[in-house]
């Protein structure tokens, strides 16, 4: 199973993600280390755990807020080479393509970035199958085209279940949610994001058959130990 940590970025700071309520982001509050500075923050999560990943969100591109974080993302793949990573920048047409298509990632198409599917299909038949689908579920429900929801043919290999409204609360996993997705899904790599508190979560969501879960809080909190996410990562 592969576990990915979350850095949220915003302003030039890791800051709390909860429940999707961007408005009310502030820095971290980590037990791994007193900074919210980002290549400090990435730091602390390689000593706590060598992953092999990392998701970035960078708010202020997702929000079209001006200054967006490509710089500093440029860093963190320069500072931890190894260490693959995972970007949500609110990408949702070509040029946005094409500027984030610089740094050598993963990138994030986010269901909430598209009004319509035929946005979408544009920037897919672009990036053919070389980025990942976050599918994203707000408090009031699922936010994007319907057509991703309903059909996986829309899919590439591998996908996000990204419930929002779980995100940051330390309240849970919304399986029910994620079964959903299971069950339209064929080989596609399905990832839970939003709510993991501990080891039986994720064993949980193994069980289900999930590939992979994204977690923030419960690593800033240190409710895992070294043993139990070795014992899933391997």
């Amino acid at each position: 199973m592969q576990i990915i940590p979350v850095i949220d970025l915003l302003n030039g700071l890791v800051v709390h993600a909860k429940k999707g309520e961007r408005q009310y982001y502030k820095p971290i509050n980590s037990l791994l280390i007193n900074s919210s500075k980002p290549l400090e923050m990435v730091a602390a999560l390689l000593d706590y755990y060598p992953f092999q990943q990392l998701y970035i969100a960078d708010l202020n591109a997702i929000q079209k807020l001006g200054d967006n974080h490509y710089n500093l993302i440029e860093s963190i793949a320069h500072y931890f080479p190894n260490l693959k990573l995972w970007i949500d920048a609110g990408i949702s047409n070509k040029t946005e393509l094409d500027f984030w298509n610089n740094i050598y990632s993963n990138l994030i198409f986010a269901s909430e970035s598209f009004s319509r599917i035929e946005n979408f299909l544009t920037l897919k038949n672009m990036q053919h199958l070389n980025f990942i689908l976050s599918l994203d579920f707000m408090v009031n429900g699922y936010i994007g085209p319907a057509e991703l929801l309903k059909n996986s043919q829309y899919w590439p290999k591998d996908v996000i279940v990204m419930t929002l409204a779980n995100v940051g609360t330390n309240q849970g996993v919304n399986n029910v949610q994620i079964n959903k997705v299971l069950q339209l899904a064929k080989d596609h790599n399905i990832y839970a994001a939003g709510g993991v508190r501990n080891i039986d979560d994720l064993i949980k969501l193994k069980d289900m058959s999930v590939h992979g879960a994204l977690i923030a809080t419960a690593l800033h909190q240190k409710q895992f130990t070294y043993q139990q996410l070795d014992s899933l990562c391997k």
